[in-house]
């Protein structure tokens, strides 16, 4: 396959996973959809990490769109311009598992709320085994089903950001093999 159509490809399947991750991101902010919760400061510290805007979303938009503009135009013909895709592809996977990390965080952490008039985080140090047994998510009694609302939105952090990873680090070897090997666009040329 060509690289530069390969690349193409993973550009444009970056920009959904950015984009979902920015949003899961933001929404973690409000759980039960009120702003009240963020403005007390009753929101964990894995969202305030930002995670998936950060490294999921810019980090990882950055090299998506490089990728995508100088793959379409052609700029990618020279083992420089593949070194470049290989550079920022480096930051897409460091974005990417900076979002993973933050995710799994949240997910063993679970979330911050409301338990017998305290707000704490009842399954910080169950080692996440919350997460399967859902008789122990009724110690949260504020804001409603936050447990799920947090295992949910944290999962698809966790997917997403593990896609991206496994594209961006695609588009790395990618890179590689564009620099050592060449790419199609002279052999395309060539053929005309």
């Amino acid at each position: 396959m060509c690289t530069g159509k390969c690349s193409l490809c993973i550009a444009v399947t970056l920009y959904p996973l950015a984009l979902i991750s920015i949003i899961c991101n933001i929404v973690l902010f409000f759980p039960d959809g009120d702003i009240k919760y963020a403005k007390d400061g009753h929101i964990t510290e894995e969202v305030k990490y930002m995670g998936g805007v950060i490294g999921g979303g810019i980090m990882v938009l950055l090299p998506a769109l490089h990728i995508h503009l100088t793959g379409k135009q052609g700029c990618c013909g020279n083992c420089c311009g593949m070194f470049l895709f290989i550079a920022f592809a480096a930051v897409g996977v460091v974005g990417a598992l900076y979002s993973f990390i933050v995710a799994v965080h949240g997910l063993h952490n679970g979330p911050l709320c409301k338990y017998l008039l305290i707000w704490s985080r009842p399954f910080k140090d169950s080692n996440g085994s919350y997460l399967g047994d859902s008789s122990k998510w009724w110690q949260c009694q504020e804001p409603e089903n936050i447990v799920q609302f947090n295992i949910g939105l944290f999962s698809t952090l966790l997917v997403t950001s593990g896609l991206q990873l496994i594209l961006c680090a695609t588009q790395m070897i990618n890179g590689l093999v564009g620099c050592l090997c060449g790419t199609c666009i002279k052999k395309d040329k060539d053929m005309i």
